[in-house]
């Protein structure tokens, strides 16, 4: 047998109320009293009443529904921005739609049009690069959306980042002073992903003031997987480099623990920095130097400038950019 469903109207009948007393009662409003807010809820608890979402949002023309779009949802420096971002929403009232787009371009496309078929009243979207196509769709929009740990190069959009440039460029620098001169750069691709672009630079200005020239040759665009990571290594190795950045912890692994199948010792034969400071960087043996990005708070900042945004609040800056921290480990000497 279908279960009926409970309205507001039922509500306000079995307590002897108007809606509008059980529509206050619900939404916390103080101007009831204490008695009458008893009995509304106490009917409500009895009927199991659940206020309709949908309904409430065609009223206002709000959701309360937030979208967030996710490259990898296995990957674990999303989840960690992930987490901060969902904290913030439920301390102002927000649902979230999580929408992974599986690191494909077209498939960011259609989850953003999905999301805003559904009414949401913002997007947060965290990605490896922004497409001219997502751009273009991103500002068309009237949907208010931040970019977490994601940049837009013409600065159209809200964001929250670090400061990627100078953050390669002193991990770089670090394994200069180390006494290495051929320092692979391992990215995914450089196409359309304005953060790797600024990391690349950090990397070339950090060898330009060593006096180390540039080599196109040391630098690796490769998928941003495990797999990748332990394959590149034969190709490093033949390159005669030394020690690696490495912008993404799961290529980094795969990267270190391909180094010991070819006993490489690490960090007496090679040396190696990640970017994200996940959790990964703390199971490696021997335990992965970093980049440490804020990841909690990058999600977290980025919600709260997105629920500024939605109810036009005052707003200082729309592109944030947060401290980091450079962890030095076991994976540098």
């Amino acid at each position: 047998m279908e279960k009926q469903t409970i309205t507001i109207y039922d509500v306000a009948r079995e307590a002897n109320v108007s809606m509008a007393t059980v529509s206050r009662v619900v939404n916390g409003n103080p101007n009831v009293k204490p008695a009458t807010r008893k009995k509304v809820l106490d009917v409500i608890d009895q009927l199991d009443y659940r206020p309709n979402a949908v309904a409430r949002g065609l009223a206002s023309k709000k959701t309360t529904t937030v979208g967030v779009i996710i490259p990898d949802v296995t990957n674990l420096y999303f989840s960690s921005l992930a987490r901060g971002i969902d904290d913030i929403a439920t301390m102002y009232k927000y649902n979230i739609i999580l929408a992974n787009s599986d690191q494909n371009n077209h498939k960011e496309i259609q989850v953003l049009n999905t999301l805003l078929s559904k009414q949401v009243d913002g997007i947060i979207y965290m990605g490896n690069n922004v497409t001219e196509e997502l751009r273009n769709e991103i500002v068309r929009s009237k949907t208010p959306i931040v970019l977490a740990g994601t940049i837009d190069s013409d600065q159209e959009v809200g964001s929250v980042n670090i400061d990627y440039k100078t953050a390669s460029k002193e991990a770089v620098e670090v394994l200069i002073a180390n006494g290495h001169k051929n320092i692979a750069f391992i990215t995914g691709s450089l196409k359309n992903t304005f953060a790797s672009d600024l990391r690349l630079e950090g990397y070339k200005e950090a060898l330009e003031l060593a006096g180390i020239p540039y080599n196109e040759k040391n630098i690796f665009e490769i998928p941003l997987n495990y797999q990748a990571g332990e394959t590149v290594v034969e190709r490093v190795l033949a390159a005669n480099l030394t020690a690696a950045i490495v912008t993404d912890d799961e290529v980094a692994i795969g990267l270190l623990n391909g180094l010991s199948d070819k006993s490489v010792k690490v960090p007496d034969d090679f040396e190696l920095i990640a970017s994200n400071n996940s959790k990964l960087t703390k199971m490696s043996r021997p335990v992965l130097s970093t980049i440490a990005p804020p990841l909690y708070d990058i999600g977290a900042v980025s919600m709260r400038l997105l629920t500024k945004i939605m109810n036009k609040e005052d707003i200082n800056e729309m592109s944030i950019t947060l401290p980091y921290k450079l962890e030095l480990r076991q994976t540098t000497k």
